[in-house]
């Protein structure tokens, strides 16, 4: 089945040239152009990626993306209009995987969709590979932490801790390998993808998310910890 895009801009003209673009690579797409529309279009769609431009009528695309990521670990391409730091920060804070500066070359974008598609099959296939491997053991115990990866459910202090998608492959990753330094790279390349083309501080955003939600004192960290110019440690 082909691989379905939705395009979320509010230019009708960019959203013609992008779907004439996408369809020719073997792509289904579907464009909105607002932000309502969006959510609407990706719960129904269920697309294996949105490009998303950030100046939206209705709602922007940074609130579209935090709606979106607390319910789908669909991969975002953020469309931004300014080569501004704060819209590429901003939206690596509320779960975009990527981003683009307008005006942007075709070649460019197909780029980024081609890699971005090639990451989520090597993820799903590894993931699925992961989970076979440790049927035989689906409850890991940490003193008060809990994951149980039959019920992808994670527990603190028994009380079920609500993660997005992405955090959950984060910290399954890295309770996986416990006790061991994995550097930012390493990460990025096990959970995002060998191809990752976005920024590297999209890990630190995500430990930051998770020791929020597993840390009794985030500000002081006794579970998942920062080795200085090294990466991070998972205390097992």
């Amino acid at each position: 089945m082909a691989e379905k895009i939705l395009v979320v801009d509010d230019e009708v003209s960019l959203q013609e040239t992008l779907a004439y673009n996408l369809t020719k690579q073997g792509y289904e797409v579907e464009t909105v152009g607002d932000g309502p529309a969006a959510l609407e279009a990706a719960r129904r769609l269920k697309p294996d990626l949105i490009l998303l431009d950030i100046m939206l009528p209705g709602m922007d695309g940074f609130e579209v993306c935090r709606i979106l990521r607390n319910e789908m670990s669909t991969p975002v391409l953020m469309l931004t209009a300014r080569d501004d730091e704060i819209d590429r920060v901003v939206g690596l804070e509320v779960g975009a995987d990527d981003y683009l500066t307008k005006p942007f070359s075709m070649r460019e974008l197909i780029a980024r969709v081609k890699a971005m598609l090639r990451r989520v099959r090597i993820i799903r296939e590894e993931f699925s590979a992961t989970q076979i491997e440790m049927a035989d053991k689906s409850i890991y115990d940490f003193g008060d932490l809990r994951i149980d990866t039959g019920r992808r459910e994670v527990r603190r202090d028994s009380q079920i801790v609500n993660t997005k998608p992405k955090e959950y492959e984060l910290l399954f990753y890295l309770a996986k390998h416990k006790n061991q330094v994995l550097s930012r790279d390493q990460i990025l390349e096990s959970v995002w993808g060998w191809d990752y083309v976005g920024d590297s501080r999209t890990v630190d955003v995500h430990v930051r998310w998770l020791r929020e939600k597993l840390e009794k004192d985030p500000g002081n960290p006794r579970r998942i910890i920062t080795v200085r110019g090294a990466g991070y440690r998972f205390e097992g």
